[in-house]
């Protein structure tokens, strides 16, 4: 545990428990990936995703707290002509994968909660797999593997800690280096294309337009999911603008773009550029309870932790109050 955390988890030991009087914003946005009671290898090594029932209980806890608002509703909130009976949630998704419709908006729709789902038009219909995905393949192939097999890297050497320091390989391998993974899939048994087939990971267009159907929103997250800050202006703008041409293309939501992995590092040229060319209401970033100084990015909370929604809020406004004390809590954009 890092010195961080640990002076988190001591600040939340003094956290009230009326999370919504406690709760120092207006708005609460959570963001997931899945929901699954399955073993699914593409997410397993890369995010901790929760079952039906303990994403249930999420919802349930911050029904308590919060009011749960559509799209329209939380535009108009910010814009100050919505007046909510108490502080807003808007539920978000990331990714556009297989079990939002499967599994999440049929939960969803049994309580009357909505949820809009960014996504990467790259993956839709499976045509492909986002990078971090194929590298969770492959630690599972890793894992599952007779190490007898496993010369894929030849700066690693068989030895007890073999498996580990693979798997710590394969978890370093960025975006721009992502065509290794297409070369050390030759390693393994079975293709990725072999896994699109078999799992289906990613919602096709139909299923895109069945829960847009169904009152559900679908907007930008990147065309192929990059890390924004590792990219230059030029390709951070060709890649929103890809994205955002698909969105167009089949009446989706245009007007809202949630950065893949995170905001952290992008300048605000990007932020001026991007509002400038689209007719976006706002951007979304993950990086906690926090305030941004590009007022129209707003942060989301991630709930993908290990922990229920009520230990994550109370965390997080621990950890907003201490840093208020020394005037940390807004991301300055350079």
């Amino acid at each position: 545990m890092s010195i961080k955390e640990k002076i988190i988890k001591f600040a939340t030991k003094f956290q009230s428990d009326d999370i919504a009087k406690s709760y120092p914003l207006d708005y609460c946005v959570p963001v997931y990936h899945a929901v699954s009671n399955y073993h699914l290898p593409h997410l397993k090594h890369i995010i901790n995703y929760k079952s039906e029932q303990e994403f249930e209980q999420d919802l349930d806890q911050l029904s308590q707290h919060f009011q749960f608002v559509n799209w329209d509703e939380f535009k108009e909130f910010i814009n100050g002509n919505f007046k909510p009976k108490k502080k807003i949630a808007l539920l978000t998704f990331d990714d556009g994968l297989s079990e939002f419709h499967d599994v999440v908006v049929p939960i969803l729709e049994r309580k009357g909660i909505y949820a809009i789902n960014f996504i990467n038009p790259k993956f839709i219909g499976n045509t492909d797999l986002m990078y971090r995905c194929k590298a969770s393949i492959l630690m599972e192939r890793v894992l599952k593997s007779d190490e007898r097999e496993l010369h894929v890297f030849q700066d690693v050497l068989p030895n007890d800690n073999f498996k580990k320091l693979l798997i710590g390989k394969l978890n370093k391998i960025k975006y721009e280096e992502r065509n290794k993974l297409d070369l050390l899939e030759k390693s393994f048994k079975g293709g990725y294309r072999d896994y699109l087939i078999d799992y289906q990971p990613y919602m096709t267009l139909d299923q895109l337009k069945s829960v847009t159907a169904k009152g559900f929103g679908i907007s930008s997250h990147g065309f192929d999911h990059p890390l924004y800050h590792e990219l230059t202006l030029e390709e951070q703008m060709k890649n929103s603008i890809q994205s955002h041409y698909f969105l167009k293309k089949f009446h989706f939501i245009e007007e809202s773009f949630a950065f893949p992995f995170t905001d952290f590092g992008v300048k605000r040229e990007f932020f001026e550029e991007i509002f400038s060319i689209n007719d976006l209401f706002c951007s979304f970033g993950s990086a906690g309870l926090k305030v941004d100084s590009f007022a129209k990015n707003i942060q989301r909370i991630p709930m993908e932790k290990g922990k229920d929604a009520n230990q994550i809020l109370k965390e997080e406004i621990a950890y907003f109050n201490l840093k208020k004390i020394v005037n940390k809590n807004t991301i300055q954009r350079k």
